[in-house]
């Protein structure tokens, strides 16, 4: 199997098990939705984008640098897990003692003073969510760079299954269950409460346990034989990559972080609510995009000593590009039954339905992500990584200053309209000082050509009804089959 075939493979099982995985995931939140009210799912949304930005300074930059340094230490890599483990193991001991002495000031700060008793559980549930996975990120980067992409997907698909089996048991079954059975009125006496929000996220961190159980034998060849000088190269390499890794995160979700405090009072929970709602739609182009990230990394470092790499940098950066904008104007077309996904209650429908208007601007957003993320390739293959935090905390600037001054005036649209502004910047930034650094031949012009075709397309084919909406899309796949036709040939030739 050629190193491309090899490179399509594995992001494809990634792909495949990503999908089934967030899939499954959506799949709830018709389920959440019409659980909760769009204030109490603005606070759903508030806290997971709050727990994004802690899994980012845990995870300490350690899964791409545990990447890089395989291909730079010689000898024995083994010690480049153990001492990978170990930072993590470090970071994510020192954050649990942090959280649960400041307990209290946490939960206040969170809550505005209001509920403090239930936000003190949701920050102690959210602590241990946050260190489980923590723990995980490295094995999980074990099993990529060893290519064991379907153990990966295995995974993740039974942490996604317990997460699901755990909501319907706490949310749906054990309510009824506790009315007919006196075992489980036993059973769930003293800290079961009935529709409690919490109860999601009691499920989150079993099913984060569950996961961590899997990945034992990973965890298992860990030692304990630190190399001090490696972990100061690795901590000297990963350390810009955090800071971007936290400002890229910033970047994504402070929008959610801000709301509450941009938009006090219900109705700010409330929009924040369908803000988050109808960001679950775009999420499928985020699928593609988190997929491709999976299969590229470890790709990108073990190829780059080709002769050809950077002209394959430039042609996946191509296709990757045209396989997004079809996404995207797939997912306008279908919006029409797509929204039932976020329907909610009787009375919650009209205001979860009220923001379908961005989702082709997420939808964007999630495209230009994308091109960020396959751009960044030429500062971590030199060694560059102060760019990616160069770009990160100036896209973090851009995002602060912006949600300030639009989402007081145009609520989520302003938030998702700051985000589009940020990703344009990061990406002509990252874009520009790479070909400066590490020139890759990409072909700009072309790739500039098809956003803008696709970002009209999506707009007309949300304005369209289904059957129109899916006529438009077939009508540009043509077009692009049409004017791809013999690139097509080329690889199926190949093939």
């Amino acid at each position: 199997m050629s190193v491309i075939k090899k490179f399509v493979s594995d992001t494809m099982i990634y792909g495949l098990s990503t999908i089934i995985s967030r899939m499954l995931g959506f799949v709830m939140t018709p389920f959440f939705t019409a659980k909760f009210s769009t204030s109490i799912y603005g606070i759903f949304t508030n806290l997971f984008a709050i727990a994004s930005m802690l899994n980012a300074v845990l995870a300490f930059g350690m899964e791409t640098t545990f990447f890089r340094y395989l291909q730079k230490v010689e000898g024995d890599k083994k010690k480049v897990f153990d001492n990978s483990f170990f930072i993590t193991l470090i970071t994510t001991v020192i954050f649990l003692l942090t959280v649960f002495t400041f307990l209290h000031p946490i939960a206040n700060w969170l809550s505005q003073g209001e509920n403090t008793s239930d936000y003190m559980l949701y920050v102690k549930l959210f602590a241990l969510i946050i260190a489980v996975d923590a723990v995980a990120v490295v094995p999980f980067a074990k099993l990529r760079a060893e290519g064991r992409p379907i153990r990966y997907g295995i995974v993740k698909l039974i942490n996604i299954l317990v997460f699901i089996f755990i909501n319907l048991f706490l949310l749906a079954w054990l309510p009824k269950l506790n009315i007919s059975s006196e075992f489980f009125r036993e059973f769930s006496a003293g800290w079961f409460r009935e529709g409690w929000l919490g109860n999601v996220f009691i499920a989150n961190f079993i099913a984060s346990a569950v996961t961590l159980l899997l990945l034992i034998p990973q965890i298992l060849t860990f030692r304990f034989r630190i190399d001090s000088k490696l972990i100061r190269d690795m901590l000297a390499y990963s350390f810009p990559i955090l800071i971007a890794n936290i400002s890229f995160i910033v970047n994504e979700n402070l929008d959610k972080i801000m709301f509450p405090r941009l938009l006090p009072g219900e109705q700010g929970d409330a929009d924040l609510g369908v803000y988050g709602a109808v960001a679950k739609i775009a999420v499928f182009l985020n699928l593609f995009v988190t997929a491709f990230r999976l299969g590229a990394e470890p790709f990108f470092f073990s190829y780059s000593k080709n002769e050809n790499a950077k002209k394959t940098y430039a042609m996946i950066m191509e296709y990757f590009v045209i396989a997004m904008i079809i996404v995207m104007v797939g997912l306008c077309a279908n919006l029409d039954w797509l929204k039932n996904f976020i329907r909610g209650g009787e009375l919650d429908r009209d205001a979860y339905w009220s923001g379908l208007f961005i989702v082709p601007i997420l939808l964007f957003n999630y495209v230009l992500l994308g091109i960020y993320m396959n751009l960044s390739v030429w500062y971590k293959l030199s060694d560059q990584t102060k760019y990616g935090l160069y770009i990160s905390v100036i896209g973090a600037v851009i995002t602060i200053v912006l949600n300030v001054l639009l989402i007081t005036k145009y609520s989520y649209l302003g938030a998702a309209i700051s985000t589009t502004c940020t990703y344009l910047v990061m990406v002509s930034l990252s874009y520009f000082w790479g070909q400066q650094n590490y020139s890759i031949p990409y072909k700009t012009n072309k790739i500039i050509l098809y956003l803008i075709a696709g970002f009209l397309v999506s707009w007309a084919a949300y304005y369209s009804n289904f059957w129109m909406g899916n006529l438009i899309l077939i009508l540009f796949l043509a077009v692009v089959a049409y004017v791809e036709k013999n690139n097509i040939l080329k690889i199926l030739k190949r093939a």
